[in-house]
């Protein structure tokens, strides 16, 4: 039997349900569901728009999420928390307009970190079970709960973060009446629509691009395709695709996709030995 090296795990494991989570290429569309659902809370895009190359260097952006979400997730824990100091370190350095007072407001704002934390998580957690990823209701609970790790590192009190799928459930409860898709969250919408892109590429994008936005936005809760005020297809015919996009993604071998760069995976498989690789069979346990 095959067991883990001595060396850091980082801030999560081998054993966590976020170490076998997280391999799934299905994290992909869940993080463009993400960006919908972020995009609803004025305060929060406002502050991506006023701050950042959104709308140049959104490919940049992406990446540099999944990099951060990989080094956290895969890392040692010095790596992890270096990558958590920086993000706290710019967020201070930030601030952006209120579009309803015009006033100034910090990007450190705890209740803006905590609608970012909880719509990449609920997102992530949402399209890997309804896409069929191996999870128990307890498991997806303890995936909730290990979060709370990650939302230090950007700056929470993880006493105040949500630590159960209720809990979650409570907190889009709670924070529902603060949301609406303005300017800037049609200007997201419309740019995860039709990326720009290499005259070249343009056909690529609107065969396969439009179809994975499409899917990631059908998977959004009723509410938000109500305040986008686009229609999503039934339910049942959501889950229905997003089962098949993840058949057929998880038919492409782990070993290939873990090429891709950065090379989280394969980089903590090599300090902590083949029993590290992550095997989603695992996640079907309590």
């Amino acid at each position: 039997m095959e067991t883990i090296r001595t060396g850091d795990p980082g801030l999560f494991g081998p054993g966590s349900v976020t170490w076998q989570a997280h391999s799934d290429p299905m994290m992909w569309i869940a993080g463009i569901r993400a960006l919908y659902l972020q995009a609803l809370h004025p305060r929060a895009v406002r502050g991506v728009m006023e701050n950042s190359d959104f709308r140049r260097d959104a490919w940049g952006r992406l990446l540099r999420t999944a990099h951060f979400v990989g080094t956290t997730t895969y890392g040692t824990t010095d790596a992890a928390e270096q990558a958590g100091a920086r993000v706290r370190r710019i967020h201070r350095l930030l601030s952006a307009t209120d579009p309803d007072t015009g006033a100034r407001f910090g990007i450190d704002d705890p209740e803006l970190l905590l609608w970012v934390h909880c719509a990449e998580i609920d997102s992530y957690l949402h399209v890997l079970w309804r896409s069929g990823f191996p999870l128990t209701r307890a498991r997806a609970d303890r995936y909730v709960a290990e979060h709370r790790t990650s939302a230090r590192l950007v700056g929470l009190d993880p006493d105040t973060v949500p630590a159960s799928r209720a809990g979650l459930a409570a907190y889009f409860d709670r924070v529902r009446p603060q949301l609406a898709a303005g300017a800037d969250a049609r200007a997201v919408d419309d740019f995860l629509r039709r990326p720009p892109v290499h005259p070249l590429l343009v056909p690529a994008r609107e065969v396969l691009w439009r179809q994975v936005a499409h899917l990631a936005y059908a998977s959004l809760p009723p509410y938000a395709h109500g305040l986008y005020g686009r229609p999503a297809p039934a339910p049942a015919v959501v889950t229905r695709r997003l089962r098949t996009a993840g058949a057929l993604l998880r038919c492409v071998p782990a070993q290939v996709r873990w090429q891709l760069p950065p090379r989280h995976i394969l980089s903590a498989v090599a300090r902590l030995g083949p029993a590290a690789r992550p095997a989603p069979r695992r996640s079907r346990t309590p």
